[in-house]
């Protein structure tokens, strides 16, 4: 079975749904995205999918900080030996972690100790139909099953994140999650239906923060809440740090604001209630390099006599999260 005949799980889902009108366009451009994508690697990507242990997990769990797909006694010695090498094929892992039957992929990120900073803060998943923007392998996502989501959707435009989620979803089928080949431009028109629309790490990337704000908020129903999480830098109400060419080696990252003027944004675009959940500084035990990730990493953003600057000299990663309601 194509590991795309997934995205048939998702229509029939959406049918159930105030999304019912987004099942046609998601069909002529889903698949279309993938098997067109002209992406050299593709073949090899579907091909590992394919070549992973063709058994039914004994156990998972959405709710441990890496999700568990499975027992090692439930595959061979031999499958044992091989599956790490076949889950290679789709490095860098970002975004995770993740457990394969016992092996164990330490992804770039540390997500579970965003998830952890961010839970208490927002409002119960439960029965909710949630979207999370720039999802990247959907770790979050699974994240948000686990706590009772009705359905977590995720965009993400790159292939090989998508590959990530295909190969956790070969053996996760029943929870609700879908991850989407493309950014928030691909989706049909929005239709204010979400409970949760989630946008986390995306905001600096953007040229209008504004546009990506009412963006959001198009696709809440009215009350949804919004949780926002981005770079921000210190100083006074209404400054906003606007990077030469590169920050921390990024070079698409356009608007940095402090919290305030991230508020103040928020308020523009017409949220209520707005909290700021959690505040805290990057650190290089939550992002760095390792097996699964061999590239640079935060270590190599900072400036190496002080690390409290990135290598071109701006104030280092600080990352707020914040929830605000759709008027």
């Amino acid at each position: 079975m194509s590991p795309l005949s997934t995205y048939n799980d998702l229509y029939q889902h959406l049918a159930s749904t105030d999304l019912e009108p987004w099942i046609e366009p998601l069909q002529a451009t889903v698949e279309p995205a993938i098997l067109e994508s002209n992406n050299g690697h593709l073949e090899r990507w579907l091909g590992a999918i394919d070549a992973l242990p063709q058994v039914e997990p004994s156990a998972s769990s959405l709710s441990s900080p890496a999700i568990q797909i499975g027992r090692p006694q439930d595959i061979t010695t031999e499958q044992r030996v091989t599956l790490p090498d076949t889950l290679h094929h789709f490095r860098p892992w970002r975004k995770g972690p993740f457990d394969f039957f016992g092996t164990h992929i330490d992804t770039e990120w540390r997500s579970d100790w965003k998830w952890d900073r961010l839970l208490p803060g927002i409002s119960p998943l439960k029965d909710r139909l949630v979207l999370d923007i720039g999802c990247g392998s959907g770790y979050h996502c699974w994240r948000m099953a686990g706590e009772g989501a009705r359905l977590a959707l995720g965009t993400d435009p790159f292939l090989l994140y998508i590959m990530q989620y295909l190969a956790v979803r070969k053996y996760l089928k029943e929870p609700p999650v879908w991850v989407l080949p493309f950014g928030i431009e691909g989706l049909p028109p929005a239709i204010p239906a979400f409970d949760t629309v989630f946008s986390m790490g995306i905001l600096y990337h953007r040229r209008s923060p504004f546009d990506h704000l009412y963006e959001l908020r198009n696709f809440l129903r009215p009350g949804g809440e919004l949780v926002l999480e981005t770079i921000i830098v210190d100083g006074p109400h209404g400054y906003s740090l606007v990077p030469d060419q590169y920050y921390a080696k990024m070079k698409n990252v356009w608007f940095i604001p402090t919290v305030d003027t991230l508020v103040q944004w928020i308020t523009r675009c017409r949220f209520r209630d707005i909290e700021v959940v959690d505040v805290s500084t990057t650190t290089t035990d939550e992002q760095r390099s390792t097996e699964w990730m061999i590239f640079e990493s935060l270590s190599d953003f900072l400036d190496p006599t002080d690390p409290s600057k990135t290598i071109e000299g701006y104030p280092a990663p600080k990352r707020a999260v914040i929830t605000a309601q759709a008027p």
